[in-house]
């Protein structure tokens, strides 16, 4: 069984645990997150884990708007097709906005959009995996795991003219 390590960190759009295995950023969970959203076992505290310190410190410059590509190295569990989708989020372009079609069609799986909208409310790496930049075929915001208010304001910090609640 693998070891997941934590620290918890203040940001603007309230408290985030960061979760990391020894391969890896594995979660950044969300506050009043769904325990049954990320499932990853035991978390062991451990705030001076040397991937946890370049997390939090790549989120900080985020938040301060001067860091717009995320370099940690990733290992969130989950299946191929939810693996799938979650690394074509991190082809969205910073300041952009993607459809969950337009992710279906990316992955190869056209008519799989209920299934990526699934894989996108999966997201353990929040954030990173910029599932925030994805939003309805209708330009409206839709479902977000740390709540449509994160989603706005983390659209808001990338792009001025970002869709509103």
């Amino acid at each position: 069984m693998k070891t997941y390590y934590y620290k918890d960190m203040k940001t603007p759009v309230g408290l985030l645990r960061l979760v990391a295995s020894d391969k890896g950023l594995a979660a950044i969970l969300w506050e009043n997150d769904d325990p049954k959203r990320v499932r990853l076992g035991e978390l062991v505290e451990n705030p001076g884990h040397p991937l946890l310190l370049e997390t939090g410190r790549q989120l900080q410059s985020y938040f301060a708007g001067t860091l717009a590509r995320f370099t940690v190295p990733l290992d969130p569990a989950g299946t191929d097709f939810q693996r799938k989708v979650w690394t074509a989020l991190v082809t969205i372009p910073f300041g952009e906005t993607r459809s969950y079609a337009q992710i279906a069609k990316q992955i190869g799986h056209p008519a799989a959009v209920r299934a990526v909208g699934a894989a996108n409310g999966r997201n353990p790496i929040s954030i990173i995996a910029p599932c925030h930049r994805v939003i309805g075929s209708n330009g409206k915001l839709t479902g977000f795991a740390g709540g449509l208010e994160a989603k706005a304001f983390l659209l808001g910090l990338e792009n001025q003219d970002a869709p509103m609640l």
